[in-house]
């Protein structure tokens, strides 16, 4: 008994313990929860704002089921801009745009960098809720210089473009361009303005290779930035320069005439063209020999009249400039003259073809027929063919078919009288009779 006197106090006290200890706790959750539904029956909502300096930026404080809890719109600083509809903060940048129990919206004009940070949007609670909308301010670059290493640049060579912009928040980015054509060998890189923070200054080189077919075409150095949107400020913002290559000459000679072969007596007119820049100068020469003295030389035509066979040779036009020099060839042969005889006398025979009319039974109407003397030699040639075939054969036959035979006169025959004593005479000597002989042919 003793003993259990002692024991039961004990496992009251740790009994009650836990008891407490579940309350504690059952009301921890309890007040969490209640937590939970208000901030999900009170949310409040409200956006980052991207603006471009000197524009007009504008905050929504927005509450979804308000209780009429107080709203309030603060400084990047905590400093109060708005209390529900009242102002304490003297800046007439800000200026109420729309108050009720579900949003607060103001505006702060004439935005500058200073503006930037993080707004808060605060709704009286219990708890406090808090959104925070961050400014953004976007600062377009200076127009931009262009400049490069040569004036002037011969073909082949490389030139140097540099192109800068200043001032702009995030930094610019550049493009170049020849002509219409996007180049994309260039090289970009920015720093931090020394004079004003949060601006950048960006630099960006080109090299180029250059032939005569550039030769007067712009190169734009285009700078692009997202607070510049219009057209015409995006024109402003670029720069050009127009290359100015030299180039050595090219060259080619003509012949204005004449336009077949060249011959004694004959003019000839060499033209010679050359393009170049600088413009070239030009030179007629005669290989290994001396231009005639009878030649017509201007600037750019040489003339020859009265050819002969010593002026056969090679013509040269040569054209030179400060870059260089280069030429064209043209080689003379001066054939014989045409040869003039008198025209020949003809004697000038017409015949003319009568058809023949002939009558067509079938139609009843007259066809003229006219007389084809190739047809009249053919069929005279077959005929002819044909009657020697004929005789052909027949020789052959009458070869084949020859032979002997025997006939039985009576002797004596000749001398008879008359008929009767012939017969008589002829039957007693047919015994006697000789062989005769016959052929046919």
């Amino acid at each position: 008994m003793f003993n259990m006197a002692f024991t039961m106090p004990g496992a009251a006290a740790v009994a009650s313990y836990h008891l407490l200890a579940l309350a504690v706790w059952t009301l921890f959750i309890v007040k969490g929860a209640a937590q939970e539904i208000e901030a999900d029956a009170q949310n409040l909502a409200t956006d980052d704002v991207v603006v471009v300096e000197g524009e007009v930026a504008t905050i929504s404080c927005r509450v979804k089921n308000n209780d009429d809890s107080v709203i309030q719109l603060l400084n990047p600083s905590r400093q109060t801009i708005y209390f529900r509809e009242v102002r304490p903060l003297k800046d007439n940048r800000f200026q109420l745009v729309n108050f009720s129990s579900s949003e607060l919206r103001v505006s702060l004009s004439n935005v500058s960098l200073v503006d930037e940070g993080r707004y808060v949007c605060q709704l009286y609670t219990d708890p406090p809720q808090e959104a925070f909308a961050t400014i953004t301010v976007l600062v377009p670059p200076d127009t931009p210089t262009i400049d490069a290493n040569k004036d002037i640049v011969s073909e082949g060579e490389e030139v140097e473009f540099t192109c800068s912009t200043t001032g702009s928040k995030p930094p610019a980015e550049i493009k170049w361009l020849k002509g219409d054509q996007e180049l994309q060998e260039s090289t970009s890189n920015f720093e931090e303005d020394p004079k004003e923070e949060k601006l950048f200054n960006v630099t960006s080189k080109l090299v180029l290779r250059v032939s005569r077919l550039d030769d007067g075409l712009p190169v734009t150095c285009q700078v692009e930035h997202p607070a510049v949107k219009d057209l015409q400020a995006m024109k402003d913002l670029q720069a050009q320069r127009y290359l100015d290559v030299q180039y050595e000459p090219q060259v080619q000679v003509t012949v204005s005439y004449p336009q077949g072969l060249t011959r004694e007596g004959d003019t000839l007119e060499l033209t010679c063209t050359a393009n170049g820049k600088p413009q070239p100068k030009l030179i007629w020469q005669r290989l290994d020999e001396e231009i005639p003295d009878r030649a017509i030389l201007s600037v750019e035509n040489l003339v020859l009249e009265s050819l002969n066979k010593t002026d056969n040779g090679t013509y040269r036009c040569r054209a030179f400039n400060d870059v260089g020099e280069s030429y064209d060839d043209y080689v003379l042969f001066v054939y014989d003259a045409p040869t003039t005889t008198p025209p020949p006398t003809t004697t000038t025979t017409t015949t003319t073809t009568i058809p023949t009319i002939t009558e067509d039974s079938r139609a009843g109407t007259e066809v003229p027929r006219s007389v084809d003397h190739a047809v009249i030699g053919g069929v005279v040639a077959v005929v002819v063919f044909a009657i020697l075939c004929l005789l052909i054969v027949l020789g052959r036959y009458f070869a084949r078919h020859k032979g002997t035979y025997f006939t039985h006169e009576a002797k004596g025959a000749d001398d008879a009288a008359d008929a009767d004593t012939a017969i008589i005479n002829a039957e007693g000597g047919q015994n006697n009779s000789d062989e005769k002989k016959e052929y046919f042919i």
